[in-house]
């Protein structure tokens, strides 16, 4: 039998919030989506609020992951102990709040899924990442398994990938915004995409105002990041697993826009 995942890169502000909530049902029906798993780290621009996990999931999502701005909001706190459908990445210090990883009812059976944190070029490097998924692989008992790794280091996400290929059923990048062009199944059969791009505004860097990132570019004065007017994209992709394998059969680019 075919299983199908929807993965949805990083939800970015209100236009983010908006698009997702408009069009992600409309994503899983045109898709055939099975299972969702939504980066919202992003939504309230650095963090997420509980207001806005519940909107997601009411759009659709099973699964929401973080990454470096989890606790930007810090009233999700609370709300990420009480759901453990609110991942922040794994190997994050073990006091930290929530938790890195859930297995989850689907029409497939159990479905497993991580979220990791890269420590390349990022702000806040936590425990090393490959070393903390060989300790979670051992516990999960299902063939279903889907790792998001949330880092800034191409060569980070692809060494992640060949040293899972095989041992899961896909691996996803976030962080950058930007999607790439290289979803692909990997040698040992792996599904496997860099980065999966944003949810938010069209024309933006990184779904922010243009204006507002030249200036820091520029070295003027630096301003409060705001998110970008105008049209919108969800961006995403779609891996269809064989579950007798739990090996991936099919990887599509998945873009919606105004």
């Amino acid at each position: 039998m075919d299983f199908k995942v929807l993965a949805v890169g990083d939800v970015v502000g209100n236009p983010g919030m908006d698009r997702i909530c408009r069009s992600l049902r409309y994503c899983k029906r045109q898709t055939g989506a099975d299972f969702v798993i939504v980066n919202g780290e992003n939504a309230a621009v650095v963090g997420l609020t509980p207001q806005q996990a519940e909107e997601i999931f009411d759009a659709g999502a099973d699964v929401i992951t973080m990454g470096n701005h989890t606790f930007g909001k810090r009233e999700l706190v609370n709300y990420m102990e009480d759901n453990s459908r609110i991942l922040r990445p794994a190997n994050y210090a073990p006091q930290a709040p929530g938790r890195g990883w859930g297995i989850y009812d689907s029409k497939a059976g159990p479905v497993a899924v991580i979220d990791l944190q890269g420590r390349c070029n990022m702000d806040y490097t936590p425990d090393n990442p490959f070393l903390a998924v060989e300790k979670i692989l051992p516990q999960l008992g299902t063939k279903l398994i889907f790792v998001e790794l949330h880092a800034e280091a191409t060569s980070e996400k692809l060494a992640m990938g060949y040293m899972l290929d095989g041992k899961i059923s896909a691996l996803w990048g976030t962080h950058t915004h930007v999607p790439t062009a290289d979803n692909q199944i990997l040698p040992k059969g792996t599904g496997y995409v860099t980065d999966l791009g944003m949810t938010g505004p069209k024309h933006s860097v990184l779904g922010i105002r243009p204006d507002l990132s030249i200036a820091k570019f520029r070295g003027d004065l630096p301003e409060r990041y705001r998110w970008a007017d105008g049209p919108t994209k969800l961006e995403g992709v779609l891996f269809t697993i064989d579950t007798a394998t739990g090996l991936c059969k099919h990887t599509e680019r998945v873009m919606l826009d105004d």
